[in-house]
Formats: C-alpha cells, structure tokens, sequence
C-alpha cells in the first residue's frame, strides 16, 4: 500500500534519493515454512494511485519453476562456513561492493569473451542470455565451489534448469550482472540488411559521412519507490524488502501473520508500503492492517509516584518496529464503551544496550501517567498481569525528513510530553552524527515528577552532545535548578542559534504548554519548517 501526498512525495523522494547514495538498507523478513511444497499464493495488495511490483495471480504460480522440486530431486548441499548464509548473500549485495569488476558498466559479451572468464576468481557465466560475474558467489552457493565451476565461462541455462530451475536468480545475481551475451550476425541476413539499407537520396548516392547513425536508447529513469524480492530453499521463503533509503536503528517495519494472513507494512516517511498474501498452506514464524493486535500485559514498573511503563506482549505472530516518533493506540471496553487513547512507546531505559535492539518488535512499552480520575488509566492501574489489551497503529506525523541537516536538535516537554523525546534522544545520539548538539528542557511541577531523571543525568555526564535542563513549577526550597513557568526570556538562552547550524525545535505536552511553547518559539523567529509539534 502506497499512502502519499503528491507534493510530499516527490519532496521526500528527492531527499532520500539523496540517503539512497549513502547506503541502500534492505529490511529483510524471513517466513518459515512447515511445508516443502506450496508456500504463497493470491496476490499482493496495494492501495495506491499505482500498483508497484504486483506479481501473478499465484505466488509462485502453479507449476512454476520456483515452485520447490518434488521429493527426492533435491540436490546435494555442503556446509557453508560462517557468515555466507542466504542473508549474509542479500546483505552483500546490497552493500555496494562492485561484484562484477565493471564498476556499473554493463557489456556486451561474446562467446569467446565469455570463454575467457572460467576460473576460480574470474567465473562467468550465461543463463538465458545474461551474462553473470558469479565469483563473489563462490562460497555462498549451497551446492558448494565444485558444482558452480561447472557453469564457469559457458551457457549454463540447461545445467541451471537442471538443478536450479526453482531459483529466482535474476534478483539473487542482479548485482552480479555484466551485460548481455552478443547475438552472432548471420551473415546471409547481414549481406541483405546492408544492400537494402537506404544508400540513396533523390536517387543520387549519399556519403557514409552523411547517414545518420541511430541514436543510443536512453537510460530509463532511475526507480526510487520500495520494492520486494524473495527466496526459496527447501524450507523457507525469505521475503527482502528493499526501502532503497536509510532506515534508523529502531526500525520500521510491522509484521503480522495471522491464520492464513501475512501482511507487511513498511513505514517510511510519509508513504507505507504494503504487502498482502494469503497463504495456501500453515507456515511458522514469528514475525493487525488488522488493525488492533490483542497483546498480553507482561509486567508494570514504577518510574515515580504516578507513572509506570507498561510491558505489553504482542501476539505470536506480530512484530512491530513503531518508528521514531509515532505512537500507538490503547483500547479496552469499559462499561460497555470502547475506550481509545493514544500513547508513544518508549525503550525499555533511554539508552538501551545495543543487542536489545534485535530483540526489539515483540513487546512494546508504554510509559503512562496514572490520573485518578482518568477513566482508562484508572483502569489500566488496576489490571492484573496477564490482562489482555488492544493494541492499533502506529500512526503519527513524525519522519526523518524533518531532521535532514539538523545540526541542533532542541526538545520543549512538559510531563508525559517527554515519551517520543525519550527515543528521539536516542536517534539523535546514536544515528545522527551530524546533530552536533542535542538539548531537552523538560518541564515539571515537582523534582519527584521528573521521568528518568537518573537516566538522563546519568547521560548528560557521559554524552559531551547532550544537555538537559529541568524546570519545575513548584519546586522546594531546597531546589537549585530552574524554576516557574515556560517564557521567553527562558528560551532565548535556550535556543541557541550558531552560525552556519539548521535547528529544529520539537514539542510535546499538555495543549496549553505546546500552544505557549510553540508561540514563543515563533516570536525568537524560528520558521514552521524549523518546528515540530508531536500530537497524539
């Protein structure tokens, strides 16, 4: 599915071709499948001013080359050493490593150039008139280094078929693409193009000099938009989903499988993009839109006196990766009413250590402030562990094309406002070296109100990037920090503006403090584009 704007799209599009030069990030999905035949059928659903990459009617088509050979048929298999699985294969070509020694150049290659290239560390090979450089492909093929020098420097299309015939392999080698094999002229057919070829004008000859020669086919247009391959072994369908733009490290991606269903959404910027399959037969995999997932509550922990993170435990067969800044939407019946509120997830702590990020898709967690006269935080203070909740979106206006070229990334929150600065800190930190500095004005009533305090001065002593600044509006007397309310004196010194910097403000809290936050900020001549509010 393909959400867009127009004008926005074509604005963002330019900015993360830009991000595409950079490093092209592939999100790779991997199904396994409970079956050796028969994976996925029907059709991929995109709801869109265009379908993109919409394959055939069957996925793979009944008695397609791609469906997996009938038992007994399989080829031998040799261990491949660490590090050269199927992804580790994906990841290097989309790396940007030159894998045909062409440096993007493709050719024309005759048969006996292709002779020629038949070795070890030179082995191309021809399969349906394309020509590939499969070296770097050596000790990544499953039936090992012996049985791929069999198609050194030949046509190996009936060998391929052979052995192979089920192996999407234009996308598997498409890097290692060097050109086309050269179509041998007939020479009878070359001898009656020649004579009939227009020689004359008016009936007088014309010079050699004067013919015109054919103009070169011009280059299609460079495609930015997402698309999608896939792979199948004996015993998986691996679904690779290139963005062809830079992805944080929180990720993007929400992944739901449920019964027959699978549906992969990627959420880039302004666009999503969707995938939909109906699978012909039970797979495996942990991996709704359906639009609200029934999650699990797995443990509640206090961060102060009336707030707590909550640890909700997504179905089986979810996975969510909610991108900076977007938030998701709590809902339970009460009293026979559904009650719907909006919240932002946050990380398990503020900074958390690097391998929790694989792990990261499974469980969400919720800080939220318990109002006694809240109706649904009342309720969520009362429920036990193991209670069920709804879980839908994400939604939210937030995406990275805001922080192009920031170079000072200054946060206003007051109270709960702080939750999507939490992992903003975090992008910012870890993912953006060109913030040179990141600063947080967190507001609060009292010292016992702040949310992680702890955490964020733990981080402001060992990140020399990071500053925070407390403000509280009815502090003790024993308080040293800030005090009273947002004004613009306050901000003045806040927002600094270095020469040759690009800043962005971003603001969150209740609406009187966003309203007056972003008033102030307006009258120190920030411009909208350098203003961000979070809502949710």
């Amino acid at each position: 599915m393909l959400k867009e704007d127009d004008e926005d799209f074509e604005e963002e599009d330019e900015e993360e071709n830009r991000a595409a030069n950079r490093g092209k990030i592939s999100a790779v999905l991997s199904v396994i499948s409970s079956v050796v035949s028969g994976f996925l059928r029907n059709w991929i659903c995109l709801k869109a001013s265009e379908m993109l990459n919409v394959p055939s009617q069957s996925f793979p088509a009944a008695g397609s080359q791609q469906r997996v050979a009938p038992t007994g048929q399989s080829r031998n298999k040799v261990a491949l050493k660490p590090g050269h699985s199927l992804l580790d294969w994906i990841r290097l070509t989309k790396s940007g490593r030159d894998l045909t020694g062409l440096r993007g150049q493709l050719i024309e290659v005759t048969e006996e150039e292709l002779k020629k290239h038949s070795t070890r560390n030179d082995c191309w090979t021809c399969i349906r008139g394309m020509v590939y450089n499969v070296s770097a492909y050596m000790d990544f093929h499953p039936g090992g280094e012996e049985e791929l020098m069999r198609a050194a420097g030949i046509d190996s299309t009936d060998l391929f078929d052979q052995v192979h015939r089920w192996v999407n392999y234009e996308s598997m080698l498409k890097e290692c693409l060097v050109g086309r094999m050269a179509v041998k002229p007939n020479p009878a057919l070359q001898a009656q193009t020649e004579k009939t070829e227009s020689t004359h004008m008016n009936g007088l000859p014309v010079s050699s000099r004067l013919r015109q020669e054919p103009l070169p086919t011009p280059l299609p247009a460079k495609d930015h938009r997402p698309r999608y391959d896939w792979f199948q072994t004996d015993g998986t369908v691996n679904i690779v989903i290139h963005t062809k733009r830079k992805i944080p490290s929180a990720g993007c991606a929400v992944v739901d499988l449920q019964d027959d269903i699978l549906q992969v959404e990627m959420l880039l910027g302004k666009m999503s993009y969707l995938l939909y399959w109906r699978l012909s037969s039970e797979v495996q995999g942990r991996v709704d839109e359906l639009f609200y997932r029934e999650c699990v509550l797995v443990s509640k922990t206090d961060i102060t006196h009336d707030t707590q993170v909550l640890r909700l435990q997504l179905p089986s067969g979810s996975h969510m990766q909610v991108p900076v800044g977007r938030h998701v939407y709590l809902k339970t019946s009460l009293q026979g009413t559904d009650v719907v509120k909006p919240y932002t997830p946050v990380d398990q702590k503020l900074i958390p250590p690097s391998q929790c990020s694989a792990e990261m898709g499974s469980d969400l967690h919720l800080m939220i402030k318990i109002c006694p006269d809240g109706l649904l935080t009342s309720h969520l203070a009362n429920l036990p562990i193991g209670s069920s909740l709804s879980v839908g979106g994400p939604e939210g206006s937030f995406t990275m094309r805001v922080l192009r070229d920031v170079t000072h990334l200054y946060m206003l929150a007051a109270g709960t406002g702080f939750t999507p600065m939490a992992r903003l800190i975090r992008l910012a930190l870890q993912d953006l070296t060109s913030i040179r500095k990141t600063k947080l004005m967190f507001f609060n009533r009292q010292e016992r109100d702040i949310l992680w305090c702890s955490q964020l001065d733990e981080l402001c002593s060992k990140e020399e990037r990071f500053e925070v600044e407390y403000v509280l509006s009815e502090p003790t007397d024993s308080w040293k920090g800030r005090r009273g309310q947002i004004d613009a004196c306050m901000l003045q010194n806040f927002l600094e503006r270095p020469e040759d910097s690009k800043c962005l403000v971003c603001v969150c809290g209740p609406t009187g403090f966003t309203e007056l936050a972003v008033q102030l900020v307006r009258q120190l001549d920030f411009s909208e584009e350098e203003i961000h509010i979070f809502q949710g």
